[in-house]
Order: structure tokens, then sequence, then C-alpha cells
């Protein structure tokens, strides 16, 4: 690839997302707007603006990779990731949005009357989205190394910059207008050289399936094991993701909050479509991507690999500005989030503390990436959707739909899930070398359940600190809201 196109594609994705941004900025003025946009966003541009931060490295690049490496065992990722947001129009999005709070932490401290949880809930919902924001980190190092030649550490700064300038000049409500603009320009810069690529090969002798599935590389197939534990850490990781739920605050009401998850439902449908064309179509014909340790890169490079020329070239483009617009989304969304929890605990709420906490925000995982080495973007974040579903999601789902839970069993579940899973995590890297067994590479199906189990059993032993305010809250959570209704 033309170093100049990937270069020209990561400058015109940047300068349009600071176009946008700074957008935002002339009507973002109160304290609402930069937390939740003032409640106002309209389910399609919320769920424009859902997919496109959600729609990160792994789904941009990393799914394709993995189904080049691994065939249809990589298709439970794009499946688990669509699914969790049908457990969230189930079970999360119109109670949350009913709530009424800013964060997590604002839920849970309303939900419980403790301050002790909300510290609690602070701390893991930080320890997420910085394990969530270097693998995105992680994702555009790769990319400008491979499309520039420029060292990796290049393309972490810039998308760090570039973060910090559009979050910092509009909160949620500049950020809203950027993401929705990110999901169709990802869309597009993978459906359109896809079906270039497809039409190109109709009629041209390409090999049959069967020889084409044929890798040598390719992974050992998983186990029902590591597929069930797979599937439960991206079906309940999805329910404790800070900068997803972070988007339902920002509904009218809930039942805009469940219209917009049925509209990203069908979005996020479409989009999954298109990396796993690629990565069938890489398996046919780049393998040679997985021997070489470069399986990530299927989506950057086969287009100037099977088309080359002028149209390769351009084709390369759009697919470089969709990986940089993955990795901004992803990486603005999950700062936005982060920086409304540590404003809020540590800068009083104000305008001007989620300014400094949204830079604190986006430059502490810029120095975890830059001292850590890229592991396959897909199961990286499979990672961290593991751990947020053994901490975050128990005390949602619980906090939502039982009377019972208390501060004491919030505070307990959330610490063993933490500890089980972030140390299955550190014990799988430590033995990556010799490859860790199944149950450490994928640990959701058992420090979920720990979790819930630990969380319950202490509730129930510590009955006596269920809140007085528990009726009163049950019911805001479980009452359908009016719609709101504005003159025109």
């Amino acid at each position: 690839m033309n170093p100049v196109v990937g270069v020209a594609a990561f400058a015109a994705v940047s300068v349009a997302t600071a176009v946008i941004g700074f957008y935002g900025l002339r009507i973002s003025r109160t304290t609402g707007d930069f937390y939740v946009a003032s409640r106002t966003v309209r389910p399609w541009w919320n769920a424009s603006a859902i997919g496109g931060e959600y729609l990160s490295a792994a789904s941009f690049l990393g799914v394709a990779g993995l189904i080049l490496l691994s065939g249809t065992d990589a298709l439970w990722f794009p499946v688990g990731y669509t699914a969790g947001y049908l457990m969230l129009l189930l079970f999360v999005a119109a109670p949350l949005r009913r709530s009424g709070a800013y964060t997590i932490p604002d839920f849970t401290e309303a939900r419980l009357d403790s301050r002790t949880v909300r510290s609690v809930t602070s701390v893991v919902v930080v320890m997420v989205g910085w394990l969530y924001i270097v693998p995105q980190l992680h994702g555009a190092a790769l990319t400008i190394r491979i499309t520039t030649g420029l060292p990796a550490w290049v393309g972490q700064v810039a998308v760090v910059a570039v973060v910090c300038v559009t979050v910092v000049a509009g909160g949620m409500r500049s950020i809203t207008f950027v993401q929705a603009f990110q999901y169709w320009l990802k869309l597009t810069a993978l459906a359109l050289p896809i079906l270039f690529i497809a039409f190109t090969l109709v009629g041209s002798g390409t090999p049959s399936v069967a020889e084409a599935s044929v890798n040598p590389t390719a992974a050992a197939p998983a186990g029902l094991y590591q597929n069930i534990s797979l599937l439960v850490a991206l079906l309940f990781g999805t329910l404790g993701l800070p900068h997803v739920l972070v988007r339902f605050y920002t509904n009218p009401d809930g039942q805009s909050a469940r219209r917009t998850t049925l509209i990203v439902l069908g979005l996020l449908s479409v989009f999954y479509l298109f990396p796993t064309a690629y990565g069938l179509i890489g398996r046919m014909f780049a393998p040679e991507l997985a021997q070489s340790g470069q399986a990530d890169a299927l989506v950057l490079l086969l287009p100037g690999q099977l088309i080359g020329g002028i149209a390769g070239d351009l084709l390369s483009a759009l697919v470089v500005a969709g990986a940089f617009a993955a990795f901004l989304s992803t990486t603005s969304g999950l700062v936005v989030s982060l920086a409304g929890v540590i404003s809020q605990d540590l800068f009083g709420g104000s305008v001007r503390g989620f300014r400094w906490a949204a830079v604190i925000s986006a430059v502490v995982p810029l120095g975890i990436a830059s001292m850590t080495g890229s592991l396959a973007l897909a199961g990286s974040v499979g990672m961290v959707f593991a751990f947020t579903a053994s901490t975050i999601c128990p005390v949602l789902l619980l906090g939502i739909w039982w009377r019972g839970l208390t501060d004491t069993g919030a505070i307990a579940g959330m610490a063993t899930g933490a500890v089980l899973c972030g140390g299955a995590m550190v014990a799988g890297a430590v033995l990556g070398a010799g490859g860790p067994p199944s149950w450490l590479a994928q640990p959701a199906a058992w420090t979920v359940p720990a979790a819930f189990t630990v969380m319950v059993l202490v509730s129930r032993a510590t009955r006596t600190r269920v809140p007085h305010t528990v009726s009163r809250v049950m019911t805001r959570l479980h009452t359908p809201e009016r719609p709101l209704v504005t003159e025109r």
C-alpha cells in the first residue's frame, strides 16, 4: 500500500472528526450537555452513535482476522456482540434510562444508598474502560505501521490527541454527532471494497470453498466449553460496558431507549456481514497473512492485494479511514463515560472537571498501550467482556430486578468477579507462551456464575442492610414513563 494513501486517509477522518466535534461545541453549554446531551438524543441518532462507539477495533479488524485463522469458530464473536444487545433490550435499557443517573456509579449509589458501593463501582468502571481503550490503541498502532510505515506509537498518540480535542470541546453532545457519522463511515468503508472485490472475482476462476478452507495455520477447533464461555462473556459483558450504558441516559424516555436498542440490533446485524465476508474471502485468497502473523491486517491489505492499481489504492484509503473511525469512535465513547465517572467523584461534576477527567482517561491507557504488545484484537476485547460480565453486569441485573440486593453483597460480588477474572487474565498472560488451559483463556463460564452467587449469598446474609428506599427506587425503574412531548 502506498504510504501516502494511509496518511491521507487518517488525516481526512481526523479532520472530519474534529470539524464535527467543534460543531457540537456550539450547542454544548450546560453540564447536562456534557454528560448526557441533556437527554434529548432521538433513537436513530443514538442508535447510529452506539453503533459507532460499539464497533471497535475488534469488530472492524479482529473478527475478519479470527475468521481467517479459525474459520467458523470465530463466528461466535459477531453473534455474541449482536445478541448482547438483545439482552440489553430485554433487561437493562429502559429501567436504566428511568433511573435518572448520569453514570453507572450514580445508579449503584441511588439503588443501594451507599457511597462505598459508588466508590467500588467507579474503580471497576475505570478499570473496564482503560482495559477496553488499550486494544483500540493497539489497533491504531497496527494500522499506522502497516499502511504508512511510520512508528507504531504515532497511531496511538494521534488517536488520543484527536479524542481529547473532540471530547474536551463538546462532551457527550459533540461525541454523539461524531460517532453517528463514524458508524456510517465504517459501514461504507467495509461494504464498498468487499462488494467491489466480490464483483471482480465473479467468473475469475475462484477456488472452491472446500479447497480454500484448508488453512495450514488455522487454530484447533474450539471445544464446547470455550464456545459456551465466549458466549457468556459476550452476552453478559455487553450489559456492563460503561460507554454503551451511558448512551441510554441520553434518550428522552424509556420508550426511546427500547426503540434505540432495536435499531442498534439492525445496524449491527448489517455491519457484521462484511467482516465475515472479508474473513471468508481471506481464507481463499490471502492465507499467507495468517502464516505471517498479520491476520488482524487482513481488512487493511485485502483490497490492495486483490484489486491493485489506482482502484486498489482508493479502496484501501477508504478502509484505512474506516479503521481509524473505529479507533476514534470507540475510544471517544469510553473517554466520555470515564470522564463522567472521574469528574463526578474527583472534580465535583463541573464542566472544567469533566475536561480534566477526559484527558486523564485518555492518557493513562496510552501509557499502558505503549508498554504492552498487541494481542489478537478480537481475543483481547473478548477478555474485557469477560471482566465486565464478572463485575458490572451482576450488580446491574440484580440491582434492577432483585429487591434483596445489599451494598455488602454488591461489593463482595464485584470483588469476587474482579479477582477471579483478573487473576485468570494475568495467569493466561504468564502462561501465554505455552498456551493457557481453556478455563483460563476463557474464564467467563465460571467467573460470572461465581460473581452472581457471591452477590446473592452475601446479600441474603446481610438482608438487614437492604436500603429503606428500595421500594421507591424499584417503582421508578419499572414504571413506564410518558413520552417526551415537544412544542413545534
